[in-house]
């Protein structure tokens, strides 16, 4: 076996929050190992990748797979990785590469509300978070300073100070549509990690309409970025590193990680702090895996909640024509949105939501819809023509209670290396239902206000899912019903940290990623104040 590696602080996982944490610490001076269990990428090669590729919707198309790193993949089948014990399917969508996911996210950088943290308090329906808006406020701004964020002054989270950037110039798309909704509903740019100008050495913005699954230049900030700043600060980066099993002593101090290389060698790393960052499927299953005679159900797990309180946000959707032409395509492919909805009295009944314009192009789409039916000739181009420039769809990204049955664990699969692959139990209940009958009801209203035509909803029950994977490792001020602390160390080991979005108690109504970040600042703090 090789030598025993050795650092200050081992991070597990190379995503935006691992990166950024394992930056932070290095930058405070102290000697920091990342393991990642994918390959390195390059923006060049996953460009090729995505342009060459038949399959231009599939997120996870353009991305390096690995039986030695496997991560869930649909299409053209479903890879069957993670084990869905049901009674719904849950199918996010991640990769395993250095710089995680957040490679093909749209950049979405919301803040939460403040009400958000007080679901419970508030409303009586979900938890409330062991910490409050102000305390995370001074870390929301650190990380929209990374990452870039651009966004408008009414976003409705109150700012001590402006945002970086001013929002991404609005295509017609979204002048039509906030000037033709005004003043029944209220549509704003969204707020994104995606350069309006030149900033921290990368352009603006230019308008390809690839957000997902790959910006060809970089205008929008991901985990690649972030894992490469990490570097220059001084951390050492092993890809290619499947963390299988972690050690404790007698008093469940971590002592130890230890990982195979894709040459199935293991290898084992020593720390005096360790801080996990995989993801809220691959972080609780690590845990689950690394179970002892001492803990027997897993690792943090005193609470029996480890991998429980699975969440994302469900999506129902309407698409419709307009009755002038818009031409989607042009610009971000997730524009705008419409936030009215994100909170009130309402969520003591049925599910918050945002409602989101898609910018993305119709052509394709419609024309392979045109060919499957027999239309061709000057007829198929024609009618290409006008169904594109007045197609659009609009979404919601909806909140979903903490339910403990919503869990990951291990499944009885193997994998390449011999380890367990996840296994999900998930669901929706009645608080999701009637929150999507509530949002129909708002897409009704937007379709007659922008003259709709040929109206389709999603059918009535069957969600997508926003590859928001939240709420696994639940942070608490009581060990006996949270995994970890108000700053995200667990309870049971005083020397292991989590970072991600699974740490977070509730979901809410935006995407997670800028809420992660900041989170993993302020445990960085938490880190630097404890040594």
């Amino acid at each position: 076996m090789p030598d025993t590696l050795s650092a200050d602080v081992v991070v597990i996982g190379s995503g935006i929050c691992g990166a950024l944490a394992a930056r932070k610490l290095a930058q405070a001076g102290a000697s920091v190992l990342m393991l990642e269990a994918g390959p390195r990428v390059s923006r060049a090669q996953l460009v090729h990748n995505f342009r060459r590729s038949a399959r231009k919707s599939d997120l996870v198309a353009a991305y390096p797979y690995s039986p030695l790193a496997p991560h869930p993949d649909y299409q053209p089948a479903d890879n069957g990785y993670l084990v869905q014990a049901g009674p719904y399917p849950y199918k996010p969508e991640y990769l395993r590469v250095v710089g995680g996911t957040s490679w093909h996210w749209a950049a979405q950088a919301w803040r939460l509300m403040p009400n958000d943290f007080r679901l419970a308090s508030l409303y009586g329906v979900g938890r409330d978070w062991p910490i409050g808006y102000d305390d995370l406020e001074p870390h929301y701004f650190e990380a929209e300073t990374i990452m870039g964020v651009s966004g408008p002054i009414d976003n409705g989270s109150p700012r001590t100070r402006p945002f970086p950037m001013d929002p991404v110039e609005p295509s017609w798309l979204e002048q039509r549509f906030r000037d033709r909704l005004a003043p029944e509903f209220h549509m704003i740019t969204n707020t994104t990690a995606r350069n309006s100008r030149s900033y921290d050495g990368r352009p603006a913005c230019c308008g390809n309409n690839n957000c997902m699954p790959i910006c060809p230049i970089d205008a929008q900030y991901h985990g690649g970025l972030a894992a490469e700043s990490a570097e220059r600060s001084g951390v050492r980066l092993i890809p290619q590193a499947v963390v299988y099993q972690l050690e404790h002593d007698a008093a469940g101090r971590i002592v130890a990680a230890r990982y195979y290389d894709w040459d199935k060698v293991s290898h084992r790393v020593t720390a005096k702090s360790f801080v996990l960052a995989a993801n809220a499927i691959e972080t609780p299953k690590l845990l689950f895996l690394s179970a002892s005679g001492k803990y027997p159900d897993g690792l943090a797990n005193r609470s029996g909640t480890l991998g429980r309180h699975l969440m994302d946000h469900p999506s129902s959707a309407i698409t419709f024509e307009v009755d002038e032409p818009l031409w989607p395509g042009r610009g971000p492919v997730s524009p705008c949105s419409i936030q009215q909805f994100r909170d009130g009295d309402f969520r003591a009944d049925h599910a918050g939501f945002r409602v989101d314009l898609s910018n993305g192009s119709r052509v394709a789409s419609i024309a392979a819809d045109l060919i499957k039916a027999g239309v061709s000739g000057t007829d198929l181009d024609a009618r290409i023509r006008h169904r594109a420039a007045r197609e659009v769809s609009i979404k919601n990204v909806l909140e979903q209670l903490p339910d403990p049955d919503n869990r990951v664990t291990l499944s009885d699969r193997k994998d390449a290396l011999g380890l367990p692959t996840p296994r999900l139990s998930y669901s929706f209940d009645d608080y999701v239902h009637r929150g999507m009958a509530a949002a129909k009801q708002v897409y009704t209203r937007i379709a007659e206000r922008m003259g709709g035509t040929n109206i389709r909803f999603s059918p009535d029950g069957q969600y997508s899912n926003n590859q928001h994977i939240t709420g696994t490792l639940s942070m608490g001020h009581d060990p006996a019903t949270s995994v970890t602390d108000a700053v995200g160390r667990a309870h049971d080991h005083a020397n292991l940290w989590m970072v991600g979005t699974g740490v977070m108690p509730t979901v809410a109504t935006c995407n997670s990623t800028l809420t992660a970040v900041a989170l993993a600042l302020r445990s960085v703090d938490a880190m630097l104040k404890s040594a």
